[in-house]
């Protein structure tokens, strides 16, 4: 055990008889971590995308709110009414009356 062990660290089994097979096993593994690092960056960039998309619709979502209100305090009856002052209109004395046709049947 203890010389396997010694074996290792020195790395006598990169240039033994059989050492291509532990090369290549070897790549086997550089190749598996680049894989696993290349997928954890991506999912980092993903992350960090839908965190700045999450910012983005908040600062949407109250635009919408604030430009919501500003457009109800602009349909008040009061505040149209001041706009029409303005012009040099304003609104009618009488209340607007119904017109009814009455249609006969033949």
């Amino acid at each position: 055990m203890k010389k396997s062990f010694y074996n290792v660290v020195k790395g006598k089994f990169l240039v033994s008889d059989d050492a291509f097979r532990n090369w290549r096993f070897i790549i086997f593994l550089s190749f598996l971590a680049l894989i696993m690092i290349a997928s954890s960056h991506s999912a980092d960039k993903k992350v960090h995308r839908i965190a700045q998309l999450n910012n983005e619709v908040k600062e949407l979502k109250s635009e919408y709110v604030d430009i919501r209100m500003k457009l109800m305090q602009t349909k008040l009856e009061s505040r149209i009414i001041k706009a029409m002052a303005a012009r040099g209109l304003q609104p009618s004395v009488t209340p607007p009356q119904k017109i009814r046709i009455i249609t006969t049947k033949e």
